[in-house]
């Protein structure tokens, strides 16, 4: 078996037309598709719904279903709202603080950007309670690299002490930051 790419996500959302309007005004992504039938078609369920379809760029869709007949919309209470989130990317930092000034221009609270070393973001929530976050690539081969070379040794530590594994512990430590301080430094001189 061979996965080509993700073809969509689908997340549930209270309305869907007032979800189609956020995406596409404040996130400018293309309202590609909507279907819309009585029953569902993998159960044979009498469920009415709209599932409504969003380009999310490079061929990347987010879609989403209103279910009228169902209970409200609600979320995992024993998953706290950071877990779960719908994360896209941006070209680069300009364009991340470009994003984060549009949005709360919108009225829309955004926590960030948060350095994660490997990545920049900044998180809102969409109309539907659905958190999402914007982010930009920061990360060096080199980092990449060093990354993926202990990403076994790692979960497998995890999966014997459900305690953080320290072997990356270097993203987040002083010295590393200073470091890369530095280097960006260089960079912004030269």
């Amino acid at each position: 078996m061979y996965i080509q790419q993700i073809h969509h996500v689908a997340y549930r959302c209270k309305d869907a037309k007032e979800t189609v309007e956020f995406y596409t005004s404040v996130l400018n992504m293309n309202f590609i598709l909507a279907i819309a039938e009585d029953r569902v078609p993998s159960t044979k369920e009498p469920d009415p719904y709209m599932h409504i379809f969003l380009d999310a760029g490079m061929g990347n869709i987010l879609a989403f279903f209103e279910l009228p007949n169902s209970p409200d919309m609600d979320r995992d209470r024993n998953t706290p709202q950071w877990v779960q989130h719908i994360a896209l990317q941006v070209k680069d930092t300009d364009a991340l603080i470009q994003a984060k000034k549009e949005l709360e221009e919108k009225g829309i609270e955004v926590i960030g950007p948060t350095n994660h070393e490997i990545i920049q973001s900044i998180y809102f929530f969409d109309p539907n309670g659905h958190r999402l976050e914007l982010t930009t690539v920061t990360a060096t081969a080199e980092m990449m690299n060093k990354l993926d070379a202990v990403k076994w040794d790692m979960l497998e530590e995890w999966s014997k002490t459900k305690r953080a594994p320290k072997q990356a512990a270097w993203l987040h430590s002083q010295e590393f930051t200073e470091q890369k301080d530095d280097r960006l430094e260089e960079e912004v001189s030269t």
